[in-house]
């Protein structure tokens, strides 16, 4: 069968979804409302893939503002990634401020005039900027700052020394709190960590620069947004099951899943599991790895141990002992919950008791083979941390099991043992 030349593939995996193609965060959207129209400033948080980029261009997007009854023309809105500032530094930073505000005046050419002024004469900084928002008040507008990967606005290098960023974030507070032109803006800033765990530490005395925002986490999909994400493929009970399994509520592993079996579909070709498998672990290990490297030392030994514990199941027999890891995990519980709600993990309460996995499987297979790949020096570095979460003894017996997986890694199972859900329902097909 020919594929129809009119049967567009509706998943983008690995860009962020157009504004008229948006699903769920209803909730959040709305909060960052309520923040915009008092002019009041929110910081979204959330894991890799989770839709923070494609959160921020739906605020942007004219027919958000007007299905609620908002004037977009009222807002001047700047959309940025901290990522595109390259090396990041305050000087950097409020030019491209500035270059793209110049770029969202074009309905007042006064203002888009002053801008122009500062660029040409390479003044653009805070304090000019106060003069825009005084000019942009006598208009009845606001600037709205909707700035992505603000992580990246919290780490020194090579040309932003770690006081440097301490005076960036010092001038952002004063202009959102308390310079008297603050009532003529608002701004969206979105990282991968909640802002006072994702860079610089607070001298002792100094007054958190984080204290004017509302914070707000953006979570991965329920089950009814995961399924209208889906909605326009056929598919069975079993692989529905199947993609919860290696996806969840993650918008991107969705949209990759979603992509890839769209193009079966498409084609009318029973999805080979073998191909599947390997085009979905090449299209999304970076998430997985953004996920790892974005996590504490202890986030990341919680998911070494997590890993650990559920291969025990995986393999023909019991060839390692853990101790009782549910202790640590109980003792762990603010780790495991930002874990969480960056949509690394997931629980189920049974029998009163908290049971935590992960939330792919395939983010499972990655932390396993994160471990196979260590070698004793990275072992040694992590004791310390082994001590911090458990006793002496136990942390032996952990580094006895992670000693055994790299003696032994032909008794893992291969990656399609951790897509078994799907490769099964795969050899199906659709209904």
């Amino acid at each position: 069968m020919t594929e129809s030349p009119f049967l567009r593939n509706p998943y983008v995996p690995g860009k962020p979804v157009s504004p008229l193609l948006f699903i769920g965060h209803g909730n959040e959207i709305e909060t960052a409302f309520d923040q915009i129209l008092s002019r009041g400033h929110l910081a979204i948080w959330g894991g890799s893939g989770i839709g923070k980029t494609s959160f921020l261009e739906m605020i942007a997007a004219p027919q958000t503002w007007t299905f609620r009854a908002q004037d977009p023309t009222k807002a001047v809105i700047v959309l940025l990634s901290c990522l595109g500032v390259s090396p990041f530094n305050a000087a950097n930073f409020w030019r491209e401020v500035f270059l793209l505000l110049k770029e969202a005046l074009t309905d007042e050419p006064e203002i888009q005039k002053e801008v122009e002024d500062y660029l040409d004469r390479q003044t653009a900084s805070k304090d000019n900027l106060r003069s825009i928002l005084r000019l942009l008040g006598k208009r009845e507008k606001f600037l709205l700052l909707l700035i992505d990967d603000y992580d990246v606005a919290l780490q020194p290098n090579p040309s932003y020394t770690e006081q440097d960023a301490a005076n960036f974030l010092s001038d952002c507070r004063n202009l959102a709190s308390h310079a008297k032109e603050s009532q003529y803006l608002a701004s969206i800033v979105t990282s991968l960590r909640r802002l006072n765990e994702a860079g610089i530490k607070l001298k002792p005395g100094e007054s958190p620069w984080y204290n004017h925002y509302l914070f707000q986490p953006l979570k991965p999909f329920n089950e009814t947004d995961a399924a209208a994400l889906l909605g326009g493929l056929p598919l069975t009970p079993a692989l529905k099951d199947g993609i919860r399994d290696i996806a969840d509520g993650s918008p991107a592993l969705l949209q990759v899943a979603g992509y890839l079996l769209f193009r079966e579909f498409r084609a009318n070709r029973l999805p080979d599991p073998d191909a599947f498998a390997a085009e979905f672990q090449r299209a999304t290990e970076h998430y997985f790895e953004d996920n790892w490297n974005f996590s504490s030392e202890t986030e990341q030994t919680l998911l070494m141990l997590l890993a650990l514990t559920h291969l025990k199941g995986r393999l023909l027999k019991k060839r390692y002992d853990l101790g009782d890891t549910d202790v640590i995990f109980s003792q762990k519980e603010r780790e495991l919950r930002d874990l969480e709600e960056r949509g690394v993990v997931i629980y189920q309460v049974k029998e009163g008791k908290k049971q935590y996995r992960f939330a792919s499987s395939l983010m499972e297979w990655w932390v396993i083979k994160e471990i196979e790949n260590s070698d004793e020096e990275a072992l040694q570095a992590r004791q310390r941390t082994f001590l911090n979460l458990m006793s002496r003894r136990q942390a032996e017996t952990v580094t006895s099991a992670i000693r055994w997986l790299w003696q032994n890694k032909e008794e893992v199972p291969p990656i399609l043992a951790w897509l078994g859900k799907i490769t099964s329902a795969l050899s199906i097909g659709f209904m």
